[in-house]
């Protein structure tokens, strides 16, 4: 199957999904009155989806999997930031475990998906 569109990659959706979860957290008080590590949550979470799509955008496997491989950076960034949003008691433990878990099978997914580009005969639109 041919993926023409950033869009329709179940990575950067599982991203975005995330980003709005992160996003509808940090309104709510007190997380909102924390500028500082709110838009550090923010900036971090958003970066995963930001990253798969300009990798997608470079038309190269090899450029691609260097981008997928800055957005698992920033999937750990927001786990640990995460792991800080509890500790400071802005969100609550199943509120933790929930975004735990999609970082994590994001994280997997992102990974998985750089591997198979890594392996894949095809080099992309680029080099058509």
């Amino acid at each position: 199957m041919t993926i023409n569109h950033f869009e329709d990659l179940e990575i950067w959706q599982d991203a975005r999904s995330l980003c709005k979860s992160i996003n509808e957290l940090t309104r709510i008080a007190p997380f909102c009155n924390d500028f500082r590590f709110r838009d550090q949550i923010k900036s971090s979470s958003g970066s995963i989806m930001d990253n798969i799509a300009e990798g997608f955008g470079r038309g190269g496997n090899k450029e691609f999997t260097q981008f997928l491989s800055i957005a698992q950076g920033s999937c750990s960034e927001t786990k640990s930031q995460i792991y800080r949003a509890f500790d400071y008691e802005y969100i609550n433990e199943a509120t933790q475990n929930d975004l735990l878990d999609k970082t994590g099978k994001l994280s997997g997914k992102i990974s998985n998906f750089m591997t198979y580009l890594k392996n894949s005969d095809l080099k992309g639109r680029k080099y058509k």
